[in-house]
């Protein structure tokens, strides 16, 4: 790791550029944004990465293009003035004559990004991308499993013009990663991840991290019944695109019993049941195993009425490996007095990093614990009140 070290410890803390150091660089990556986005709006170099985001991770081709298109769109944002404009300083008035207050955005100057496995080419470019827009020098640390995906958009990145001395391209373990950040004087990490490995990572850096971690992701379907086919599809796209493997993926839906007659439940399972191995809609899971997968579905139907909607179920005919999870699309029912008793409300409020939800019904009588159990709930990413009740979204 040495050369590592070397690169890193010798940049300082005004970066590679800011507002009074090579401001000309803020225009040299609006054109490297410009030419980038450019490429990856080409359908043949779209193809190949969403091809090589498939190569790496379970996501069926509809997912992984998107994922590319999504950067493409990112890049086109900053192209031409938009960086330099990103750095966009401000003045205040002083308090007294020949003072005054001017702020500039200043890089922090050696920086960290540390990525996750989901979303090998959205999440890396679009952290890399604003590092270096505001002149900090990054070493990247892509998940050792889906690197290659990276290390390709680096070699894109070189051939639009950027200096390949701007960027260091670790392909490790995390232990190494985080030596290499000790070591040096990185003055922030990036980090998106687990919540395990981010406590490690702020108690590491003193703090001198920001987190994206684990996300429980909750949705409340309001009492107003209507669109149940959109609705349906929708939730199944939630919970289950991805093979569940994000952390805004749907983690536990709670829904009004005037839903029920709709059949919405029915629905969601019919629309899962469409998932294949054949288009990767339905897939291994990198981070949970079968045996894990299918302890926690066990672990929630002993729950007193609980039961398994459908799913809970191995994968048939597979030939993933055990260090993996092969499971169907997952749905638990649990009720909603017996999931907010403190014994079994961790168990429930537990992110599975699956196809796999929790389930349970309220009514008007009962909102007030859906409200509490939120609450209670932690590490929130994302949230959804499916409603077109103005009192029902703002209670």
């Amino acid at each position: 790791i040495e050369p590592f070290l070397s690169s890193l410890r010798q940049v300082s803390k005004s970066g590679l550029h800011n507002p009074l150091k090579n401001p000309h660089r803020y225009v040299e990556y609006g054109e490297i944004s410009r030419k980038a986005g450019a490429a990856l709006s080409d359908p043949q170099v779209a193809d190949f990465f969403a091809k090589a985001i498939m190569a790496c991770v379970p996501k069926s081709y509809g997912q992984a293009l998107g994922e590319v298109k999504v950067t493409a769109a990112f890049l086109n944002n900053f192209a031409g003035d938009n960086v330099r404009r990103l750095a966009q300083s401000f003045g205040v008035a002083g308090d007294h004559y020949g003072q005054m207050s001017v702020g500039h955005r200043w890089p922090y100057g050696p920086v960290a990004l540390i990525t996750p496995f989901n979303f090998p080419l959205e999440i890396p470019v679009l952290q890399l991308m604003g590092a270096l827009f505001m002149g900090n020098k990054p070493v990247l640390k892509a998940s050792e499993q889906v690197s290659i995906v990276m290390e390709q958009y680096l070699r894109l990145l070189h051939h639009c013009g950027m200096d390949p001395a701007d960027v260091d391209f670790l392909n490790c373990r995390g232990p190494v990663a985080q030596e290499v950040i000790v070591q040096t004087p990185v003055r922030l990490t990036q980090f998106t991840g687990s919540s395990r490995v981010g406590e490690i990572l702020a108690e590491a850096t003193h703090g001198k991290v920001k987190l994206e971690d684990a996300g429980f992701d909750w949705k409340i379907i309001g009492p107003d019944v209507g669109d149940v086919d959109y609705v349906a599809w929708q939730c199944d796209q939630d919970a289950y695109a991805s093979i569940g493997q994000k952390c805004s993926a749907q983690s536990i839906m709670f829904v009004h019993e005037n839903w029920k007659a709709s059949g919405l439940m029915d629905k969601v399972q019919a629309n899962a049941a469409q998932r294949s191995m054949d288009d990767l809609t339905l897939g291994p899971t990198l981070t949970v195993t079968t045996k894990a997968f299918l302890d926690h579905c066990h672990r929630l139907t002993s729950i007193p009425g609980s039961q398994v909607l459908f799913g809970g179920k191995e994968l048939a005919n597979h030939k993933i490996p055990e260090k993996y999870g092969a499971v169907e699309p997952t749905a638990v029912y649990v009720p909603l007095e017996e999931m907010i008793k403190p014994e079994h409300f961790e168990a429930c409020a537990t992110e599975i990093f699956a196809p796999f939800q929790v389930v349970t019904y309220y009514n008007d009588e009962t909102l007030d614990h859906v409200l509490n159990a939120l609450e209670r709930m932690s590490h929130h990413l994302t949230a959804a009140v499916v409603s077109n009740d103005p009192e029902f979204q703002t209670k």
